[in-house]
């Protein structure tokens, strides 16, 4: 693993999620974006290094709907930047974990992703991902 890549934070109002993250980090949203098959839509920052995604629930049941529904919004996942996500999930099988996907799906802001099931890391989901070249 690269580096952290971002930190994704579950919020129920992207355009009042935006507003308060500008207001926050004193700099503005450099993208939105939609990821259909995940029915979600997302806003990036980003702090030195450091992205911060937005993510917002298109739909009722989403993933994203139901964990605000669970949990209330916050933190949602970390997610780690690879030089090569399938290498990286055939290592972390190995290594006992359960993946999510079992092959990449395309994510938000140009990336291949994979996410880690939260209860062989703590609790925590991480997501894996590459930048599609």
């Amino acid at each position: 693993m690269l580096k952290v890549e971002h930190i994704g934070i579950a919020v129920k109002n992207l355009d009042q999620s935006i507003e308060l993250f500008e207001k926050l980090l004193q700099s503005p949203c450099y993208k939105t974006e939609e990821v259909a098959s995940e029915n979600v839509q997302t806003a990036f920052f980003k702090q030195g290094e450091t992205k911060i995604e937005l993510v917002a629930s298109t739909t009722d049941n989403g993933v994203i709907a139901n964990y605000i529904a669970k949990k209330g919004e916050g933190m949602h996942h970390i997610a780690f930047e690879v030089s090569d996500i399938l290498a990286e999930m055939e290592r972390l099988v190995k290594e006992g974990f359960t993946l999510l996907n079992e092959t990449p799906k395309k994510g938000a802001d140009n990336k291949l992703v994979c996410f880690l099931h939260p209860k062989g890391t703590n609790g925590v989901l991480i997501e894996l991902c590459q930048e599609i070249k």
